[in-house]
C-alpha cells in the first residue's frame, strides 16, 4: 500500500434552489393569491474520522467533492428538496487547514468524528414571503445562495502512543517486526523503511499499544535533508519516544547526538517527550562486553533518560525494556486522568 499523508482537495458545497413564482388557479377561488415555494437547501461536505484507514491513498486520485444542490421550489407552497449532504471519510489523526490561509479548520482524532468544511447554500424564497397589504400579487421571488467552496489541505500524523526513532539501520523495522505483527520490509543497507509503519504490541493486561516506526532520520533532518523532514510530523502525537542506537556502528554517542538535535531543532516539544533509549545489536558484541559498557557509561553522561542493552534480532533484553515503556504510559495515563478531574471540579465550583 502507497503510503500518502499530505494532499489538497477541493470541496464545494451544493447550491441552494431558486425560489419560485407561482400563483394559485383553482376552480372557485378566484383571488388565490401567491403560491411559489422555497427552494431546497444545498448540500454539505463532510470529512469524517474512519479507522479502517492508514492513508490518504484515495485522495491522490480523486481532488475534487460536491455535494448536491438543493431543488428549485414548486407551485402551491411546495419547497424543493434539500441536496444530500456529502461525507467523505479520512483516517484518524487527519488535520485538516485551509490551503489558502493556512488555517486550522479541525484535527480529526477519533474515529466517527466528522467536521464540516463548506457549508451548503441556503434556499431562495418563494413569492409566497413577499405577500403584503400593498402587494397581493408579488412577482418576486430569490435566487438560491451558492454553497462554499472551498480548497483544503489534509495532513495525515499518525496515532501511535510509542515512536521508534534512531538514524537509519539502527534496527528500527527488525525491533517491530519482533514486537508486533507488523513486517516491514527489513535489510542491511540504509533507508530501507521509506514509510512509516505501524504495529499493535499486546501489555500483559492485554490491551493494545500502537508503535510507529519513524523512517531513518539524519542530520539536517528538520531542515528537510533525507526522508526525516517528512515524517517528523508522526512523531508529534507520541506519548513516549524509544530511541535506538546501533551499538556496532563506529561512533554511537554521536549517533545519539544527532537525533537527539534534530528533535530539538525540530521543536513542537519533541525533546521533551518522555525517552527510552535501546542500544541495539549487542549480540555481535557479545565477545566484547566492556565496549558496550563504556557506550552505556558515556551516554548515562549525556542523558537521564534509562537506557536498555537489547538486540532486536536475538530478543536479548526485550522484557525489561517494555515493562519500563508500559511503567511510562501508564503514569502519564494517571496524570492525564488526574487533570482531566481537576478540570471537571473546577467546573463544577
Amino acid at each position: 500500500m502507497q503510503f500518502i499523508d499530505q494532499v489538497e482537495v477541493e470541496v464545494l458545497a451544493g447550491d441552494g434552489g431558486d425560489g419560485m413564482v407561482a400563483f394559485r388557479r383553482e376552480k372557485y377561488v378566484p383571488a388565490g393569491g401567491p403560491a411559489g415555494g422555497n427552494g431546497g437547501h444545498g448540500g454539505s461536505v463532510y470529512l469524517v474520522a474512519a479507522s479502517n484507514l492508514q492513508t490518504l491513498l484515495d485522495f491522490k486520485y480523486a481532488h475534487i467533492f460536491k455535494a448536491e444542490s438543493g431543488q428549485r421550489g414548486g407551485p402551491k407552497n411546495m419547497t424543493g428538496a434539500s441536496g444530500s449532504d456529502r461525507h467523505i471519510q479520512v483516517p484518524c489523526g487527519t488535520m485538516v487547514y485551509d490551503a489558502e490561509t493556512n488555517e486550522l479548520l479541525g484535527d480529526l482524532v477519533e474515529a466517527g468524528q466528522s467536521l464540516m468544511v463548506a457549508k451548503g447554500g441556503k434556499g431562495g424564497l418563494g413569492n409566497r414571503h413577499f405577500l403584503s397589504n400593498h402587494n397581493r400579487a408579488p412577482e418576486k421571488a430569490l435566487p438560491g445562495l451558492p454553497g462554499e467552496n472551498r480548497l483544503l489541505r489534509l495532513e495525515l500524523k499518525l496515532l501511535a502512543e510509542v515512536g521508534i526513532i534512531g538514524l537509519p539501520n539502527a534496527g528500527k523495522s527488525t525491533l517491530i517486526s519482533a514486537l508486533s505483527a507488523a513486517r516491514p520490509k527489513i535489510a542491511d543497507y540504509p533507508f530501507t523503511t521509506l514509510v512509516p509503519n505501524l504495529g499493535v504490541v499486546r501489555k500483559p493486561t492485554g490491551d493494545g499499544t500502537v508503535f510507529a516506526d519513524i523512517p531513518g532520520l539524519i542530520e539536517g533532518a528538520h531542515a528537510g535533508l533525507g526522508l526525516g523532514h517528512d515524517f517528523l510530523r508522526h512523531i508529534e502525537r507520541t506519548r513516549v519516544l524509544l530511541h535506538l542506537i546501533d551499538a556496532t556502528q563506529e561512533d554511537p554517542i554521536a549517533a545519539f547526538q544527532t537525533i537527539q538535535a534534530e528533535l530539538s531543532a525540530y521543536g513542537r516539544g519533541l525533546s521533551d517527550r518522555p525517552q527510552i533509549i535501546g542500544l541495539n545489536k549487542i549480540d555481535a558484541l557479545t565477545s566484547d562486553p566492556d565496549a558496550v559498557e563504556a557506550i552505556v557509561q558515556q551516554l548515562r553522561q549525556l542523558t537521564p533518560d534509562p537506557i536498555f542493552k537489547v538486540s532486536a534480532v536475538a530478543q536479548i533484553g526485550m522484557e525489561p525494556m517494555l515493562q519500563h515503556l508500559w511503567g511510562i504510559l501508564d503514569e502519564l495515563d494517571r496524570a492525564e486522568a488526574e487533570a482531566a478531574q481537576a478540570l471537571d471540579l473546577e467546573s463544577l465550583v
